[in-house]
């Protein structure tokens, strides 16, 4: 705790901020984690399962099979369009592409605040060192250059950049994660793209065929 301590007071007020953007940087990166693991467990294999059901006609499996994954982004995307009334093709389309276009700020959640902190946190460190070195330099007596103050100052300097490497240090660990969310962020949008397409192609093949089947009665 003594060390710790010590890193806040050679850092400067600036650590205090740096400490809040932490803190706030290791709760959102535990909820997307939550969220991501969610989705990479459950979401492809529960839409493949929706796929074959719709291939085999089974409509009312494949719209029961989806409310009760409601709480994932393809199964709400997929809901918006096979629960309207006997559509046309390009309305069916129209819908997936519009849920879909709905469910990109929650894929995307929190990646601003990311960005946020990884361009201000280095900035911040850079203050914090800026400051230190005034302070620093401000106590030096310039007639005692060489004399027993210059350790002083040269003590005060390597104490500033305390702050520097605590803002590198969150922007670094902020970036990666960021970077990763935004990786799979990224591959999420490629899978909705593809399976949306399945499922527009086996719904436009029950429409040109004239099967009345394939929307749900109300």
């Amino acid at each position: 705790m003594n060390n710790i301590g010590n890193l806040f007071t050679a850092g400067g007020v600036v650590m205090w901020p740096l400490l809040g953007f932490s803190i706030l940087a290791v709760a959102l990166i535990i909820e997307r984690i939550v969220f991501w693991v969610k989705i990479n467990n459950r979401q492809n294999r529960v839409v493949r399962e929706v796929l074959q059901l719709y291939r085999l006609d089974n409509v009312v499996g494949t719209l029961d099979k989806l409310q009760q994954n409601a709480d994932l982004p393809m199964s709400r995307i997929f809901l918006a369009a096979l629960e309207l009334e006997e559509p046309t093709p390009e309305e069916f389309r129209l819908a997936l592409e519009s849920e879909a276009q709905a469910e990109i700020p929650l894929l995307k959640r929190f990646q601003n605040i990311f960005d946020t902190i990884i361009g201000l946190a280095p900035l911040l460190g850079l203050l914090g060192t800026v400051l230190g070195l005034i302070t620093s330099f401000a106590s030096l007596d310039i007639g005692d250059v060489g004399g027993t103050k210059t350790s002083g100052v040269t003590g005060g300097i390597s104490e500033a950049l305390v702050s520097t490497a605590s803002g590198l240090v969150v922007a670094i660990f902020t970036l990666f994660f960021a970077n990763s969310f935004r990786g799979l962020y990224m591959r999420q949008i490629a899978w909705i793209q593809e399976y949306g397409g399945q499922l527009e192609l086996l719904y436009r093949r029950r429409y040109e065929r004239g099967d009345r089947s394939y929307a749900p009665t109300r």
